[in-house]
């Protein structure tokens, strides 16, 4: 007689599957990789300018050294250091002279020059590098509006959240003569309401001059060609008043194409100082976002200005959209 089989322990069920990640479409797979063709060149650029300056420095120093070695004097050695030391005084007073020339441009302009408003509000839509893109652009904005010699009186508005903090790891932020405001710009400039004006492509008005009284707005938000249109609507719900650059009064682009939160200041700026939109968007806006015909007629237009040099005496990444052309 069979002795009774024993009763087995219970297998405990398998774990499930991890999740899978979800399928990329075909768009978002050639996104994804063009973005990573373009960090991995990035940091090979950033290794290659690193190198290149160790290189120099160090030629510099072997210069040096073999400049005080064929010294034939303690004497002539010693006016060598002195002028060294001259020339480095020297530079330092210039770089300090022209940081204050900087610092009271940028304080002139806070007391009355053109306002122009970097609407941050748009965080929630963008991923980490984004941002951290975006804050890239608002660095240099600060940097060029500091160069002009008519800077911008710049607002960041919506500086709150995951935006303030990327803002606030940049160096010297906390020292930057322009006006940080957590809340909205609708907030921060309620009394000035009448006066806000965003600048976006989809607007039917097109701007023919920079107003003083007006207050310009530009969208903060990169790869804003996920949100098409979102700025003109956020601008219509909110009542304030629309405007486009009439970059198509000058030139052709080459498709539809974006200009990063900094080429839109830059073009404020140069126009600013020029009162010329067609110099101001040349200047600007690269030859690869222009139509072929653009771009010969700005290569002519330049090599007949060098012509004319040459005969003269010697004597010297928001994102606003630009609509295709039709």
């Amino acid at each position: 007689m069979e002795a009774p089989a024993q009763d087995q322990p219970a297998l405990a069920p398998e774990p499930p599957p991890p999740p899978q990640p979800p399928l990329l479409s075909k768009n978002a797979q050639k996104r994804l990789l063009k973005q990573q063709r373009f960090e991995a060149k990035k940091a090979e650029k950033k290794a290659q300018v690193k190198e290149h300056k160790r290189r120099e420095a160090e030629r510099r120093r072997r210069e040096w050294e073999e400049t005080l070695e064929g010294a034939a004097t303690e004497e002539e050695r010693s006016r060598l250091v002195e002028s060294r030391r001259e020339l480095r005084r020297e530079r330092m007073e210039k770089r300090s002279e022209e940081r204050g020339q900087k610092l009271r441009r940028l304080e002139d302009a806070r007391a009355g020059g053109q306002k122009v408003v970097i609407d941050l509000e748009f965080a929630h839509l963008m991923s980490a590098n984004e941002i951290n893109s975006l804050c890239q652009q608002i660095m240099y904005c600060y940097a060029m509006n500091g160069r002009y010699e008519y800077p911008c009186h710049l607002w960041l508005t919506g500086c709150g959240g995951e935006m303030g903090a990327q803002l606030r790891r940049i160096p010297g932020f906390d020292k930057w003569l322009v006006e940080k405001e957590d809340q909205s710009y609708i907030e921060a400039l309620q009394d000035q309401k009448e006066n806000l004006v965003y600048l976006t492509a989809d607007s039917e008005n097109v701007l023919d001059v920079l107003d003083q009284k007006k207050v310009y707005i530009i969208g903060g938000l990169v790869d804003r060609n996920r949100w098409k249109g979102l700025t003109m609507k956020k601008a219509e719900e909110q009542g304030i008043q629309t405007a486009k650059l009439p970059i198509g009064n000058y030139l052709k682009m080459s498709s539809s194409q974006v200009l990063t939160v900094n080429q839109v200041v830059e073009i404020l700026l140069k126009f600013l100082e020029t009162k010329d939109w067609k110099e101001s968007f040349f200047h600007v806006i690269p030859q690869r976002k222009r139509c072929e015909a653009d771009s010969i007629e700005s290569r002519g237009e330049a090599e007949e200005e060098e012509n004319l040099e040459d005969n003269q005496p010697e004597g010297n990444k928001e994102c606003v959209e630009v609509p295709s052309p039709n």
